[in-house]
């Protein structure tokens, strides 16, 4: 680590080693490597003048790279693929004169960006899971816990701590989906040449046609893909990464209005997300416990809500069969989506861990209820008393104006809500203060919440959790 040059934060604080890796030169470099071995392997397969010796060569000099000899041939050609191709050639003299036989930049270029797409996806693919089933676990626990549900941010008719859960969790559900379908239908670029035509390997292969296309179904399959793009430029087409990143900034979105929620419901003192012994809310107000993992999921989740314009833009403005100005946006605008979500989907892995996340305050909760439950319930009040004989009418224009005078009592004089004691002193309610215990039962106003938690986790849920397995991640917030 340098002290003395910018670092990404998504390196040094934020996304994990596993997802860094995913996008470091090693990974990049070695993906080239196993891209020129594949290729040289099915030219051999298929005739042409590669011998086995050579296969052999290169495949036994994938991972020892000389970077500094890379870096020198870089300087000269201001190339990076030539660099490259020259390094590995001088580690491989026997088979040097055979690498990137008929191939253009882009087929270790864009192959191995698909390539890394793929392996970024199936790591986001995992912790979203594991994500989905922690949060799945604490719906079920809280699915009868009665709070405030909101509409514009004002108390509405109660739901249950467990029924919201199930928001987040459907949300990253859609997620998931999406994000199985980007994975199904990635294709490799394959060996398109210079301008798509594959005009060089027909020349290769002597006008033979299907082995141009057995070359590349070899490499596709070497490769761990089912199929190459059909048609391309010398690209693949750039509304692949933001297919991808889209689904990306889907996840982020999901992530915001979780992490917003829990933020709001901290301010209101009936949940916490984990606060460390010794962790410090403010500098200057010893007292605070702020919610910073859940302002973190906000702040990188918007960042990548705005960074899925970049490959927007880079698609729309590819001209003809390609351009450049999609290569330095596209290495740091798809990695740092990628970064981002993992970072993301770390402290979310953290914040809903069954045993050390979330703290939930029931008594605050119920509290919190009470405080409002009185107006939700002169409904049941006015048809229990219409139902002993009162006049519909009468008993809604009394409970208007015992609303009103209840609701001046606690917003001017900050007093408790005297609802309830303003309908038992008046005997045209004809109700008991039994009576009226029993109708103020938070319970009686959850609906069908824990019913409706329940068939979301056996009907929604657990297919996805038996069809993919639960991972065992676990996310340390580092800072």
């Amino acid at each position: 680590m340098s002290n003395q040059s910018y670092e990404s934060p998504f390196c040094t604080r934020y996304a994990s080693k596993e997802m860094q890796f995913i996008f470091s030169a090693d990974k990049k470099f070695t993906t080239w490597r196993k891209l020129w071995v594949a290729l040289a392997r099915a030219e051999m397969e298929l005739g042409l003048p590669v011998t086995q010796a050579q296969v052999d060569e290169l495949a036994a000099h994938i991972d020892d790279i000389d970077y500094e000899k890379a870096a020198m041939y870089e300087k000269q050609f201001r190339h990076d693929v030539m660099a490259h191709v020259h390094t590995y050639g001088d580690a491989c003299p026997n088979a040097e004169k055979i690498i990137h036989l008929g191939a253009t930049s882009c087929y270790v270029g864009d192959n191995t960006d698909v390539i890394i797409m793929r392996d970024a996806l199936e790591v986001v693919k995992r912790k979203l899971v594991k994500v989905i089933s922690q949060l799945a676990v604490f719906a079920d626990k809280y699915k009868a816990l009665p709070c405030l549900a909101y509409t514009h941010l004002q108390p509405a008719q109660l739901t249950t701590i467990g029924k919201r859960a199930t928001l987040w969790c459907n949300e990253l559900l859609m997620d998931l989906e999406d994000l199985d379908f980007r994975m199904k239908s990635l294709k490799l670029l394959g060996s398109k040449g210079t301008t798509g035509t594959q005009a060089s390997f027909m020349e290769l292969f002597e006008g033979d046609t299907d082995k141009v296309k057995a070359l590349e179904e070899k490499i596709a399959k070497e490769m761990g893909f089912d199929a190459v793009v059909p048609v391309s430029g010398q690209t693949y087409s750039r509304k692949v990464d933001y297919q991808v990143c889209s689904v990306l900034a889907g996840i982020a979105q999901s992530a915001m209005k979780f992490s917003n929620d829990i933020r709001l419901m901290q301010s209101f003192k009936e949940m916490e997300e984990p606060f460390e012994k010794s962790q410090i809310g403010s500098s200057a107000m010893a007292y605070k416990r702020n919610p910073m993992r859940d302002e973190r999921i906000t702040s990188l989740a918007r960042y990548v809500m705005c960074d899925v314009l970049n490959p927007a833009f880079t698609a729309g403005t590819q001209w003809f069969e390609r351009t450049l100005d999609d290569s330095a946006n596209k290495r740091i605008s798809v990695a740092e989506a990628f970064l981002g979500v993992d970072a993301i989907l770390n402290i979310m892995l953290n914040v809903t861990d069954p045993e050390n996340g979330f703290v939930v305050y029931e008594k605050i909760i119920r509290r919190r209820v009470m405080a409002e439950l009185p107006f939700m319930a002169t409904e049941n009040i006015m048809m229990d008393a219409v139902k002993k004989g009162g006049n519909r009418q009468e008993l809604h224009e009394k409970i208007r104006q015992y609303s009103m005078q209840a609701g001046e009592r606690v917003k001017k004089e900050g007093l408790d809500n005297n609802l309830c004691e303003l309908i038992l002193a008046d005997p045209i309610f004809m109700i008991s203060k039994e009576e009226m215990d029993a109708i103020m039962a938070p319970e009686n106003f959850i609906g069908r919440c824990p019913q409706q938690v329940e068939e979301f986790i056996a009907n929604c849920v657990k297919p996805v959790l038996d069809a993919n397995g639960v991972s065992d991640d676990k996310a340390e917030i580092n800072v």
